[in-house]
C-alpha cells in the first residue's frame, strides 16, 4: 500500500518559505518602477552607468536581486527621502511657504517657484525659495464664462514657453536674490497686485519681467515697473545673532539676503476643488505636462 505524504492546504505558506525572499520578489519589481518613472528623462534605452550625475542616482537607487536589507533600505530613503519622491503629490500646498496666494476666481493663476540649489545653503542655514505668480486672464478657468475655458492645448504652449524661457541645459536658470524689490502692476494684463520680486539688481528684475510677459503672451512695459532700494543692507544667511523667546534661544532672522535662486517648477491653479496641474517640474517630483 503507497502511502501519500500530506499536503499543505492552499491557503497555508509552504515549509521552505522564506519571508525576506519573498519580500524581495514583491517589493524590487515595484520600488524599481518608481525609479524608472522619476528617471524616465534619461530615456527607456538607459543602461546603468555612471557618467553623469542624474545617471549615478539612478544606479543608486536602482534595486537588485542580491541586495540585503540595509542596501534595500538605504535605495529606499535616498529616492523617497532625500531625493524628495515621498512628497510626490501630496502637498496640499505648492511653492513657498512665504508667498500665499488668494485662491484664483474667474482666471487660471500660474505659479513659477525658484529656490536654492542644496549644496549653496550654508551648514545650519535656512534653504532660501521664492515664488511668483501672475494670473492667465486670455482664458477662463471653467466653461460657461465670457472668456473662453483654458485647455490642455493651451497649457502645453505655456509650457513650453516657460521651458523656452526659464529652463537652460535641462536645468532651471539661476537669478540672485538681495534687497532690491522690484514690482510689476497691470491688472488687465495678468498682474494684479504687483508682487514683490527681491532681487540684487533692477536690471535682472526686469528681465525676468520679460520672461514672464513673454509666457502669458502680454505686452511688457516699462512704466508699470516699481522699484523700492532700501537704506539697509542685505544680512548673511547664516546669523550670528540670537535672540531670547520665552526662555529659548533663537537665531535673529536674516534681512533679504543676497543668494542665487534656481527655477524649479511651474503649475496652474484654477480655484474650487480643481488639483493643480504642473506644467514643467525640473526636480521630477511632480507628473509634469512636458519635461
Amino acid at each position: 500500500m503507497v502511502i501519500t505524504p500530506a499536503q499543505p492546504p492552499e491557503d497555508s505558506l509552504p515549509d521552505n518559505f522564506d519571508p525576506f525572499e519573498h519580500l524581495q520578489k514583491i517589493y524590487i519589481p515595484q520600488h524599481n518602477a518608481i525609479v524608472n518613472r522619476y528617471f524616465s528623462d534619461l530615456g527607456d534605452d538607459w543602461k546603468p552607468n555612471i557618467a553623469s550625475p542624474r545617471s549615478a542616482l539612478r544606479v543608486a537607487c536602482t534595486m537588485v536581486d542580491n541586495d540585503n536589507q540595509l542596501i534595500m533600505s538605504l535605495r529606499h530613503h535616498l529616492l523617497f527621502d532625500l531625493l524628495g519622491y515621498g512628497k510626490k503629490n501630496l502637498a496640499i500646498f505648492y511653492g513657498s511657504s512665504l508667498d500665499t496666494a488668494l485662491p484664483v476666481s474667474g482666471h487660471p493663476q500660474l505659479f513659477l517657484y525658484f529656490s536654492q540649489d542644496p549644496q549653496a545653503v550654508p551648514v545650519n542655514g535656512k534653504r532660501l525659495d521664492h515664488e511668483k505668480s501672475c494670473r492667465l486672464t486670455r482664458y477662463a478657468s471653467k466653461a460657461g464664462q465670457a472668456l473662453p475655458a483654458i485647455t490642455k492645448t493651451n497649457l502645453i504652449e505655456i509650457a513650453r514657453e516657460i521651458k523656452t524661457q526659464f529652463v537652460e541645459g535641462k536645468k532651471g536658470i539661476v537669478y540672485t536674490s538681495g534687497k532690491i524689490a522690484v514690482s510689476y502692476t497691470d491688472p488687465p494684463n495678468g498682474f494684479p497686485r504687483g508682487g514683490r520680486w527681491l532681487v540684487n539688481s533692477k536690471s535682472e528684475a526686469i528681465s525676468l519681467y520679460e520672461k514672464l510677459c513673454n509666457i502669458v503672451d502680454r505686452p511688457f512695459d516699462i512704466n508699470k515697473i516699481n522699484v523700492i532700494t532700501p537704506e539697509k543692507d542685505s544680512t548673511t544667511q547664516t546669523s550670528t545673532q540670537t535672540e531670547t523667546i520665552l526662555g529659548k534661544q533663537y537665531k535673529e532672522p536674516v534681512y533679504r539676503p543676497v543668494a542665487n535662486l534656481r527655477f524649479r517648477y511651474a503649475y496652474v491653479s484654477f480655484g474650487g476643488s480643481a488639483s493643480p496641474i504642473f506644467l514643467i517640474d525640473t526636480t521630477f517630483r511632480n507628473t509634469a505636462l512636458i519635461t
